[in-house]
C-alpha cells in the first residue's frame, strides 16, 4: 500500500513538473514580429511597438508570432504623468492599428494599454514603462527587451 502511494506521489510530482517546464517555455520573453514588445494575456497577442515617428502600433498576432488582420478588437493607450496624461486613440492602417497622436516627448512613460477582443468583451488591461531606451545587450529597445537582465526594471 506505501509502496503504492509513493508511486502516485512521485508520477505526480514528475507531471507537475513537466507542466511548469512546459509552461515556461510557452511564455519565454519574445518580442513582437517587428521587435515590439509581445502582450499574451489576450488571443490573439499583442504588439506594441513604437516607430522612428514616435507614433504607436498595435498588431494582432498568433501564437507563431504572424500577423492576425484586426477584427473588432479596440485599443487605447494611456502614458505620461498621472496629473497630464497622453491618450492614445488608434485607426486602423491595413494589418494594424496605428496611433493618431505621437508618444510625448522623454524616453520613460507609464503606460497602461486596455484592449477589447470584442465590444461585448471585458477589457484586459497590461501595465508597464515605456522605456525607449536601447538595450545594452539585445537589439530592441527596452521596453521590449527579451534579456533576462534587469527585470524588475522592465515592468
Amino acid at each position: 500500500m506505501k509502496l503504492t502511494t509513493l508511486l502516485c506521489t512521485i508520477l505526480g510530482i514528475a507531471t507537475l513538473s513537466s507542466a511548469e517546464e512546459k509552461d515556461k517555455h510557452d511564455h519565454a520573453a519574445k518580442a513582437g514580429p517587428t521587435g515590439g514588445r509581445l502582450i499574451t494575456a489576450v488571443e490573439p497577442h499583442v504588439e506594441f511597438f513604437v516607430t522612428k515617428a514616435k507614433k504607436v502600433e498595435i498588431r494582432f498576432v498568433d501564437d507563431d508570432n504572424k500577423v492576425v488582420l484586426p477584427a473588432e478588437q479596440t485599443v487605447k493607450v494611456t502614458l505620461g504623468e498621472r496629473s497630464k496624461p497622453t491618450k492614445l486613440t488608434f485607426t486602423k492602417e491595413g494589418d494594424k492599428l496605428v496611433s493618431d497622436q505621437t508618444v510625448p516627448e522623454g524616453n520613460e512613460h507609464p503606460t497602461v494599454v486596455q484592449i477589447k477582443t470584442d465590444a461585448k468583451a471585458k477589457s484586459i488591461t497590461e501595465k508597464f514603462n515605456l522605456n525607449l531606451s536601447k538595450c545594452p545587450t539585445c537589439e530592441f529597445a527596452e521596453y521590449a527587451c527579451i534579456c533576462e537582465h534587469g527585470e524588475e526594471e522592465k515592468n
